[in-house]
């Protein structure tokens, strides 16, 4: 018997099984992940908005990372610039992605000013820049849940995930390993700090790709949908 060849087929067969049985562990947690939490419903569209395209632009059938940044949007330049870096850079060209932030008319020329301070030339066709009056904005943020009121700018550093189907997501219990095992109260995550980088990259991007997931595999019709409501947690305190 040839030793040698027999174990070159060995160590081939394992090489070649080990990563199909690492594949088939994975299999069935790419089907049974927790879908990221509707926090808040009904969130309002944009029909009364102008963009700074031809294009009219619309929450509905997109997936959105919705923003504020006021009468001086020069002023937030540390928030754009990371939501540029961390999220747009990251899922740009992603099924129905988009990024929209609200406006006030007369911000125009400010915009173009704030477009060119981060964008260095790149592409920029899945950012929106959007107009109205500040009360449409107003209830177009009073649509969403938010751990802070907007300044009286119209400005917020926190940006939101809306879904195709005008649903905030976020989520219901927040709360970190540590926490859970001490039983800390439940406290939500409805919103993203775009100057806490951290939560970007760490919070915001894993649920992004949560929602990504959960609409690739409605497409394929695998999806089996258990994500639950907001007023989930409000039933469960009545029932204690």
């Amino acid at each position: 018997m040839d030793y040698k060849k027999v174990s070159r087929y060995v160590i081939l067969g394992v090489l070649f099984f080990l990563p199909v049985t690492f594949l088939l562990f994975l299999y069935p947690a790419t089907h049974h992940y927790q879908p990221l939490d509707i926090v808040n419903e009904s969130v309002i569209d944009l029909n009364q908005f102008t963009s700074d395209s031809e294009e009219k632009v619309l929450l509905k059938d997109h997936i959105t990372i919705l923003g504020f940044l006021g009468v001086n949007p020069i002023d937030q330049t540390i928030a754009a610039s990371n939501l540029k870096e961390l999220v747009y850079d990251k899922f740009k060209g992603f099924k129905g992605f988009q990024i929209v932030i609200l406006m006030p008319y007369g911000t125009e020329e400010a915009v173009k000013g704030l477009k060119a301070e981060i964008s260095s030339y790149e592409d920029l066709r899945f950012w929106h820049f959007v107009f109205g009056t500040p009360s449409d904005i107003k209830r177009v943020f009073f649509s969403l849940k938010s751990r802070e009121d907007l300044r009286p700018d119209l400005s917020t550093d926190f940006i939101f995930i809306v879904d195709k189907d005008l649903n905030q997501r976020g989520r219901l219990d927040d709360r970190t390993d540590r926490e859970l095992e001490k039983n800390s109260p439940v406290y939500t995550l409805n919103s993203y700090d775009c100057i806490e980088v951290a939560e970007i990259k760490n919070k915001m991007s894993d649920d992004l790709r949560i929602v990504f997931t959960e609409y690739r595999q409605k497409r394929k019709g695998e999806f089996n949908s258990d994500t639950r409501r907001a007023n989930d947690l409000n039933t469960q305190d009545e029932e204690k």
